[in-house]
């Protein structure tokens, strides 16, 4: 750590237990944190922010007098990285993996914090500060997931696609191929079951290796078992697990 700056951070949280515990947390296993200020909810988070201007923020997602997306739109014209501190909610956790965020689940793992700080440190020293504040927060705002945006960590970086522009997704070992309406092909960095649990409709999981956007989908054939064919004529296998509720939703 001697060639590599403290990273200047900022908790924001209400719970001063959730708050202390994070910080005992960090002076113990992250060495590399330098915690320069902190708040208790989203009014005094903006203009902290604004004052301290950190390199990383730790964030609560529910908090009173606004939400951690409320503080990321009163913060636009900086640019940090997020590390949000949330209890289970499947909205926002779906908000929060569409934009490739870091985020941890209270109560707090210890192990987990390590590996996100550590995530925070590595796009800091290559200097690779990737401002998904912006579209985090457009996500949470727009209720059409085909509206939505979706960062997908590549093998050069990280690439902004919308979702109405990907047709298929295909399993690829640790890598998921994701297919676009424009012929285009991205590799992304994640499982497929990832991308599962993070869209939902109109895309639906139909093999162990596929998952598809209905709103491509051009026909279904009882043959062969039973596939799907898509406007760019992409024959799809349609998996015995996965038919009863393709065809409830499809019809």
């Amino acid at each position: 750590m001697n060639d590599f700056k403290k990273i200047k951070s900022v908790i924001v949280e209400d719970e001063s237990a959730a708050r202390e515990a994070l910080k005992n947390y960090l002076t113990k296993y992250c060495p590399q944190i330098e915690i320069v200020g902190e708040a208790h909810h989203a009014k005094e988070a903006i203009p902290l922010l604004q004052e301290l201007q950190p390199q990383l923020v730790f964030l609560d997602v529910e908090m009173p007098f606004g939400n951690a997306f409320d503080v990321l739109e009163g913060c636009k014209n900086l640019t940090f990285e997020t590390i949000f501190v949330t209890a289970f909610s499947e909205y926002s956790l779906r908000a929060l993996n569409q934009s490739a965020a870091y985020y941890l689940l209270k109560p707090l793992s210890i192990e987990e914090l390590i590996l996100a700080v550590n995530k925070v440190q590595q796009q800091l020293l290559k200097y690779e500060v990737f401002n998904r504040n912006e579209i985090i927060v457009q996500n949470f705002r727009e209720s059409k997931i085909e509206k939505q945006q979706v960062i997908l960590p590549t093998l050069e970086g990280f690439e902004v696609v919308k979702m109405d522009e990907i047709v298929r997704l295909r399993g690829n070992g640790n890598f998921t191929d994701i297919y676009l309406k424009d012929g285009s092909k991205k590799m992304v960095c994640r499982f497929l079951k990832h991308f599962e649990e993070m869209l939902s409709l109109p895309f639906m999981r139909v093999h162990k290796s596929h998952i598809i956007n209905l709103n491509y989908v051009k026909s279904y054939h009882k043959s062969l078992g039973g596939y799907v064919m898509l406007f760019d004529e992409t024959e799809i296998e349609i998996s015995v697990n996965y038919k009863e509720v393709f065809l409830k939703v499809f019809k």
